[in-house]
């Protein structure tokens, strides 16, 4: 309950304090990317399953909300919820065949299934617009808005991590042939990590084509993909506060060196190597950061 609280807090904050234009811009791709790395980490930092196609997703939501909005003029919320289930729709088709698959070879087949639907939306053009993009979006992805998404979406998380759920998440990570003689049904475990982290990157796909008016396949190429799966790492695999964290902080990072753009991914990556070989496990490792604080306080009571 304090947890939700605090979420809620630092909600209300980030919705209601008063910001210029950029600095709400800034706001607004910094829960966009939180809720994307969420959904990442649902399958990478607690199942274990590493993925580099998960922009596929997001492109997925993008592109079913605004057709949706600006072909068929249907509201933009329902249009952004069709967007998550478009995704999870994808997700659950190609995760059939393929989280039979284990370690290197999912990472693998999942880039080129995030490039396989890349290109298909890039040379559909009769219904996409292909690689011209997609125009005349309605900016229905407020701050406010794109807040609200986030801090629901985020206590929606850390309560499902808690539950049984979670349980069989992280016993799967650890040891899925010890998870599956304790009677846990890893292969469906894995399959509901999948369609949660597809939807979550659906509706942070949909969540951005409001905020630009204006998508193209390049947005969402395997670049993409590996920014998050990195954001991950960087936070902390089975760390979901880490996750946001680093998300934020990469964001932030990016966007203000925005001015010396040729720089911009020498700095991002120069941030990961130091974090690398100075906190290998990442920023907070596998703990949630309010464990590092009941921690600390229970040694300063010591």
């Amino acid at each position: 309950m304090k947890r939700n609280i605090i979420l809620i807090i630092i909600g209300l904050c980030l919705a209601l304090w008063p910001l210029g234009g950029y600095q709400e811009g800034i706001v607004i791709l910094m829960c966009i990317n939180c809720i994307a790395a969420m959904g990442v980490s649902i399958l990478t930092g607690f199942t274990g399953i590493f993925t580099l196609g998960h922009a596929a997703y997001m492109a997925l939501g993008a592109y079913t909300t605004a057709i949706m909005t600006v072909r068929y003029g249907v509201h933009w919320l329902p249009a952004v919820i069709a967007g998550g289930l478009m995704a999870v729709l994808i997700a659950w088709l190609i995760g059939v065949p393929t989280l039979k698959l284990t370690g290197d070879y999912y990472a693998i087949a999942s880039i080129g299934l995030g490039e396989a639907i890349r290109l298909i939306l890039e040379n559909w053009q009769s219904f996409t617009r292909g690689a011209r993009g997609f125009p005349g979006i309605d900016p229905y992805t407020t701050r406010t808005m794109a807040v609200t998404t986030f801090i629901i979406l985020a206590i929606m998380t850390f309560n499902f991590l808690d539950s049984r759920l979670g349980r069989e998440l992280r016993a799967s990570r650890d040891d899925s042939t010890a998870a599956s003689l304790m009677g846990f049904n890893t292969p469906h475990t894995r399959m509901k990590a999948l369609v949660i982290s597809a939807f979550f990157c659906g509706i942070a796909g949909s969540l951005l084509g409001g905020y630009m008016s204006f998508i193209q396949p390049s947005m969402f190429d395997m670049m993409k993909s590996t920014e998050l799966t990195a954001v991950v790492v960087f936070g902390g695999l089975g760390s979901m506060s880490g996750t946001i964290l680093g998300s934020a902080a990469i964001t932030l990072i990016m966007e203000y060196f925005r001015d010396i753009s040729q720089y911009r991914m020498l700095i991002y990556g120069l941030l990961l190597v130091v974090i690398m070989v100075f906190r290998p496990e990442g920023l907070l490792g596998s703990r949630e950061i309010w464990e590092l604080f009941r921690v600390r306080r229970q040694k300063n009571n010591a």
